[in-house]
């Protein structure tokens, strides 16, 4: 049969310490029957119809793996979460994690162009974010035949991966997705990081601290073999396995629903030993609008943005012969959905992955943590700063977060909602919506009073129109009428 339904709620193993979780404990409870068994049947329907030979999915929710199960067999041996899988384009998530690492350390800036790091690429005015989100422009496979299924031997030097004519639109201008760009930027991180081979680099920053030891470049065992399923009668046919060389940072790795569990926890609630969770957040802002008609689809960096079911979700697919895998992210529930498969072609796993999230949220949606007070002491001047404000005659208010953090709402329905981090220099910029970058500044009058607040040129006052606030162009000196 199959693996077996887990039911219980358990902690991860012990290597290396999961994200604490500040959650109330009927968040890490076991799962009501009933969600364990919608989340089974959607699993069991997945394998059938789809024939795949084995299947497995695992669902995440307040840091912890809360489900796992799975359908069919490897090798004729029940199949558990410490059996391998090739996960594809899921390596792009590593690969894009360690850039942003590169990032946040001062070695690169996302707006670099990847020239200036990199010599001979043959998109050097395209920047690192370009890169990240698929909008450099480059061509979206390696020359030569199908890299997936022939050695990376075939291409010994970066110049092999590309053929003569490797960009096929102008940078920034559209995305379109690339493998050969993901090698680029796996040749980046071993540039950056003193010619250590990217994948040494992926198990010494990321890998070991999040206790994935079963995370590889190559199959080890036990791992599943690769079909291909006949499509119009019930046989299978083997597919290679190869070594992609250079293309690795593409889509090499292979991993196990353990450890993915694992990577779906930091994705969704960050670890200060590998990367922030305001980072992490970053790769999850769309940078690139959905091609064609994906309306409800889009790109981040190194992230795969879907709107399922009205809920936005971030994470990745990913396919190589013999193999599908999925794993979506929903920080707003703070759940995630895994899927692995050892066929080609066949099962829907990314609407598998995300159907198993939106199971849990519609079941068990997520229970509010505590409110609690902000931490003292508290600053009376940004005290002052809060309630009403007025852009025009557009009612704001403007509240204090932790951190020093400041939110403006909009309170007529109508108008842009954004939240603000504190500066050194006593502003505050932009973290999401219009404003995001703009800064958000006090003006103070000669005596140190408040006057307005100065957000990217428009100003708000704690009066509607009044006349003598100083509102740009003044106002009508008669005031308000009837």
């Amino acid at each position: 049969m199959t693996i077996g339904e887990s039911t219980q709620s358990h902690e991860p193993r012990a290597e290396g310490p999961w994200p604490q979780a500040a959650a109330t404990p009927e968040e890490f409870a076991e799962l009501l029957p009933r969600t364990r068994r919608a989340l089974l049947r959607r699993l069991a329907v997945g394998q059938a119809e789809g024939r795949a030979p084995s299947m497995t999915g695992a669902v995440v929710r307040g840091g912890r793996t809360v489900w796992t199960a799975g359908r069919g067999s490897v090798e004729g041996e029940v199949v558990d979460g410490d059996v391998q899988y090739r996960i594809g384009s899921l390596t792009k998530t590593f690969v894009a994690v360690l850039v942003m690492r590169l990032r946040d350390e001062g070695l690169l800036g996302l707006e670099d162009p990847v020239g200036r790091h990199l010599d001979g690429t043959p998109v050097p005015d395209a920047t690192v974010a370009q890169l990240l989100a698929h909008s450099s422009g480059l061509a979206a496979e390696a020359r030569g035949p199908w890299w997936e299924r022939t050695a990376g031997a075939l291409r010994p030097e970066p110049a092999d991966l590309f053929g003569e004519r490797p960009q096929r639109h102008a940078a920034g201008r559209r995305h379109h997705y690339s493998n050969p760009g993901y090698a680029l930027l796996g040749a980046l991180v071993e540039r950056l990081r003193g010619g250590t081979p990217w994948d040494e680099v992926l198990r010494n920053e990321v890998l070991e601290p999040l206790g994935m030891r079963r995370t590889t470049l190559r199959p080890e065992q036990p791992y599943a073999r690769g079909w291909a399923v006949h499509p119009w009668a019930d046989a299978v046919l083997p597919e290679p396995a190869e070594d992609t060389g250079l293309m690795g940072p593409a889509g090499q790795l292979w991993s196990t629903l353990d450890d993915l569990c694992r990577w779906a926890a930091f994705l969704l609630r960050g670890d200060e030993r590998v990367l922030e969770a305001s980072s992490l957040a970053e790769m999850r802002t769309p940078a690139v609008p959905p091609e064609g008609n994906g309306g409800d689809a889009g790109y981040g960096l190194g992230m795969q943005l879907l709107r399922h079911e009205g809920q936005p979700l971030a994470g990745h697919v990913g396919s190589m012969p013999g193999f599908l895998a999925a794993l979506w992210t929903d920080p707003a529930e703070d759940v995630a959905g895994i899927v692995l498969a050892n066929c080609t072609s066949g099962p829907a796993v990314a609407a598998l992955a995300a159907d198993l999230t939106a199971i849990v949220s519609e079941h068990e949606p997520r229970i509010p943590e505590p409110w609690h007070p902000l931490p003292g002491p508290l600053d009376p001047e940004l005290l002052a700063l809060t309630g009403p404000w007025y852009w025009g005659a557009n009612p704001h208010v403007l509240r204090l977060r932790a951190g020093r953090e400041l939110e403006l709402t909009p309170l007529s329905g109508t108008g842009r909602l954004s939240r603000f981090r504190a500066e050194t220099d006593g502003t505050w910029t932009g973290l999401d919506g219009y404003y995001a970058g703009e800064t958000l500044r006090v003006v103070r009058e000669e005596d140190g009073s408040v006057s307005h607040l100065d957000l990217g040129t428009f100003v708000f006052t704690r009066g509607p129109y009044a006349p003598s606030e100083p509102v740009p162009g003044g106002v009508d000196p008669e005031g308000w009428r009837v």
